[in-house]
């Protein structure tokens, strides 16, 4: 839908007293004003600390909050720097507005609204009202739009700049600079009156005509902004352009992600989900050579980009933003080792990079997903060869007794990061595990225990990687052993899925969600999923208040807060969720769905998406704002009602 952004009015929708804004131009309404309020991030920096959320667009490394009513700031909160490495406020606020008259004059807040891609705010004084939107443009410029109820001289000034900021004027910009290189510069249209006073900056709008527009840019060294500048002066004379963009790239995201069958609440999450994996979305920065999408930009030590992370949120964003989940892909295989490894995390600065393991093999999955969505056969020629050596990774350095079942491992040997290589750190079937030395490398070590989950994994990859070849009629010469797997780790015993150690062959009966990945892969026989039933609806076990913990929630070393020991993963319960789905067991699968919609907390409303959830009470446990999370969401709300089976 295309949607011009010429005047806007503000208008009160009295109905269960939600305030919404909408352009008066236009008889209907874009899709993202139906979701306010998506998201509460309000917070007002007034000490300059950090928070733990942030408005950002458009693959952007800098975020902004709205004020708190009580901390009152009118202006929106920020910049905030979101990278990894100097994570601070670069101002309370970079443009407070104020009528010139009353330039001293408190602000009483009327209204403030996160919706995607957007931001709003009104607030009066005795001398009238101002509203100001804010949407990105780009991932270096976000455009303020401000508007009064009467023509008077607007003043914009900023509030508590951060330590070791320097502001100086340069014509018509304002630009705040750091001893690291990151520079924030404010840029207003050529009639505005621009003064420095002590290290901040007061400049005079005579508002003849609303709105006006104002750029905020950040950049990370004077070559980006020399760049970035060139743009600024086309942007502030005619914005009706990047808005228009701004607003179809919204309203594409959500046309391509909605239902017309949901429950208005349900369409919530979906849009909370979409919005969170948007808000962490990156541009190429350093030694990120692509963009991508990191797992939480709330969460410092999350700004960098993981490899299993990655193929999930790939797979989540394939349907309504298929080149960011390209790229994504694309800059974890810029660091693919020589051998076929994928690492486990890269960052901007390529020396924190983590080259002791990889993570589970899901990549095909997400190339699949993109396929599906696109028809793209290119990009599945660019990936195959790389694929397939991955793959090939496996069954060369991770499969101790060349039996052709594969153990979780590392290339120095230590038994933390062959953990972190099955991405579940801590996880009670690990307790008792050491590491053997592969024969032949000196950078290959095993678990002395091989993973049904592991196994799974690539029998599926192993799958998708015969249907590309099939695509691109070339040859698959990989390892192919998906046909032993299921038989190979169903434990009659207990009818489950386990572990088996190597020494011995016997099974490691420590029940958990790996047992859920052989029915989402679909390689578990019918008859071994319906032995497998009772204990899945044991709601002693894992038919639990929010279904499908990590283990069995009777587990002797079950902790309701242990991370990998039984908290709620919202991509584990996919698993078994879309598994059952997969063996005709749809209404079960609806069922537990709505349990995870109705009973997480805060789900429905402003609360942010997290990484981890209580299994006994729906509590939010670990980093909020968290992408993986929102990506196995979208595939519920997209499952949710329909008839799947083998």
């Amino acid at each position: 839908m295309r949607h011009k952004f010429l005047h806007f009015i503000c208008f009160t929708l009295l109905i269960a007293g939600i305030t919404a804004c909408s352009p008066s131009s236009k008889s209907t309404v874009e899709k993202r004003y139906t979701f306010n309020d998506i998201l509460d991030i309000a917070y007002t920096p007034d000490t300059l600390h950090r928070c733990y959320g942030w408005f950002t667009d458009a693959g952007s490394w800098m975020g902004f909050t709205l004020p708190e009513k009580d901390k009152w700031v009118n202006g929106f909160c920020g910049p905030f720097s979101l990278d990894m490495f100097r994570r601070q406020w670069i101002a309370q606020s970079a443009t407070v507005v104020s009528f010139a008259k009353d330039a001293q004059a408190g602000f009483v807040p009327d209204s403030t609204c996160y919706y995607p891609g957007e931001l709003y705010m009104s607030a009066h004084s005795e001398n009238g009202n101002i509203t100001q939107r804010f949407n990105f443009v780009s991932a270096s410029t976000a455009l303020l739009r401000i508007e009064a109820d009467k023509a008077e001289e607007l003043v914009l000034t900023g509030s508590q700049w951060g330590k070791d900021m320097t502001v100086t004027v340069e014509q018509n910009s304002v630009i705040a600079r750091h001893p690291s290189g990151e520079t924030v510069i404010v840029t207003f249209t050529p009639d505005v009156q621009l003064a420095k006073s002590d290290n901040n900056y007061t400049a005079h709008l005579h508002a003849t005509k609303y709105p006006v527009n104002v750029a905020i840019s950040f950049f990370a060294s004077e070559k980006e902004m020399t760049a970035g500048l060139q743009n600024l002066s086309t942007l502030l004379n005619d914005p009706e352009k990047a808005l228009q963009a701004n607003a179809e790239r919204w309203e594409g995201y959500l046309t391509k992600i909605l239902r017309t069958d949901m429950k208005p609440e349900y369409d919530r999450i979906a849009v909370k989900a979409v919005t969170t994996l948007i808000a962490n979305w990156r541009a190429h920065r350093g030694g990120l050579l692509h963009e991508g999408i990191v797992p939480s930009h709330a969460v410092g030590y999350f700004v960098g980009f993981w490899a299993w992370d990655t193929w999930r949120f790939s797979a989540g964003t394939a349907k309504f933003d298929p080149e960011l989940a390209k790229n994504n892909i694309r800059a974890m295989f810029d660091y693919q080792q020589p051998d076929g490894m994928i690492i486990d995390c890269i960052y901007t600065d390529p020396s924190e990079n983590n080259a002791r393991d990889s993570k589970p093999p899901l990549v095909c999955w997400a190339v699949d997903e993109i396929f599906t969505h696109t028809g793209d056969t290119t990009f599945v020629a660019e990936m195959y060869p790389q694929l397939l050596s991955y793959y090939k990774w496996w069954y060369e350095k991770r499969d101790h007794n060349r039996n052709g079942m594969c153990e979780y491992g590392s290339t120095d040997g230590t038994l933390e990061a062959a953990a972190w290589e099955s991405g579940m750190d801590n996880a009670i079937r690990f307790d008792d595990a050491v590491m053997l030395k592969n024969e032949g490398y000196e950078d290959a070590w095993s678990m002395d225990q091989e993973s049904v989950d592991l196994n799974a994994y690539l029998a599926m990859e192993c799958k998708l990687l015969k249907k590309f070849a099939g695509l691109l009629n070339v040859p698959f010469d990989g390892p192919d052993y998906s046909d032993k797997v299921a038989d190979y780790f169903f434990d009659k015993n207990i009818n489950f899925f386990c572990d088996r150690r190597l020494k011995d062959n016997s099974f490691i009966e420590e029940p958990g969600c790996e047992a859920y990945t052989p029915l989402w892969t679909e390689i578990a026989t019918q008859e071994q999923v319906d032995k497998m039933l009772p204990m899945l609806q044991d709601t002693a076990k894992f038919s639990t208040y929010i279904p499908f913990p990590t283990i069995a929630a009777d587990n002797p070393k079950y902790n309701p807060r242990g991370y990998w020991r039984g908290p709620i993963w919202l991509d584990q319960t996919y698993f078994a969720i879309r598994g059952l789905r997969n063996y005709g067991y749809n209404k079960l699968a609806d069922e537990y769905t709505l349990q995870v919609f109705d009973r997480l907390s805060g789900l429905k409303e402003g609360a942010p998406i997290h990484e981890n959830y209580g299994t006994h009470t729906g509590e939010r446990l670990k980093a909020p704002h968290f992408s993986w999370s929102s990506s196995h969401l979208l595939m519920m709300y997209d499952d949710y009602g329909k008839e799947t089976k083998r």
